[in-house]
């Protein structure tokens, strides 16, 4: 039984272990990494607060089992969810900047992305339970938008359906100066191991440990 349970899109193959290695914690596996020795990078200080996440894409974000479900009905029913929707082919995956941190972000249109994450966010909802008064007292304070407090009352998130933005964190916080050559640092290391178009075609049910660090419970072809 994990504390809490996500849905996530996990990279697979050599993307997936650079990833791993770049933020010290493999979500597959659920062992530590080496960071890479980068010149003039700080890599263990820069990626420690994504690290307990992994290396991965939210899909539908974390939440308390609700009382009376069980992982077992969870995985059951994210296998037979994954059986009704279709891969999603984007146009490529680039290191970019999202306001003080970096992540691997979509190319072009995401309309199908986004459609999937909703899917997944509404399909799954009856195992999530309603969050306390204490974490939407929290969510509050970043002054949501209309529109990102009706999905926090409604799914228990703000950034989720039309807020939901897709991407794979690499960094926690980096300083406004710092930015830039950061992100070309990243992209060296990443870029190269993109594939262009980039094809998301599974999802991974993940849990929540009593350390705090996720790890993959199942991974699931989509196969509709």
């Amino acid at each position: 039984m994990f504390d809490r349970y996500a849905i996530y899109y996990t990279p697979q193959g050599a993307l997936a272990g650079l990833g791993a290695a770049w933020l010290g914690w493999d979500v597959a596996q659920a062992v530590t990494r080496t960071h890479p020795d980068v010149a003039g990078v700080d890599v263990a200080a820069l990626t420690e607060t994504p690290r307990q996440y992994g290396f991965h894409g939210t899909i539908k974000p974390p939440f308390a089992l609700a009382s009376g479900s069980t992982e077992a009905e969870l995985r059951a029913a994210t296998r037979d969810l994954c059986t009704h929707l279709s891969p999603v082919t984007l146009e490529a995956l680039e290191v970019s900047a999202m306001g003080s941190f970096l992540a691997l972000t979509p190319c072009g249109d995401q309309t199908a992305l986004r459609s999937l994450a909703a899917e997944v966010v509404r399909g799954l909802d009856a195992f999530r339970a309603r969050p306390s008064e204490a974490e939407l007292a929290r969510r509050r304070q970043r002054r949501l938008s209309a529109a990102q407090e009706a999905n926090l009352t409604d799914w228990g998130y703000p950034y989720v359906m039309d807020q939901f933005r897709f991407h794979i964190t690499l960094t926690g916080r980096v300083a406004r100066a710092e930015v830039e050559s950061t992100r070309v640092t990243a992209d060296a290391l990443f870029t190269p191991l993109l594939p262009t178009p980039y094809k998301i075609d599974s999802l991974t049910l993940v849990g929540q440990r009593s350390d705090g660090n996720f790890q993959e419970i199942e991974r699931f072809g989509l196969t509709g």
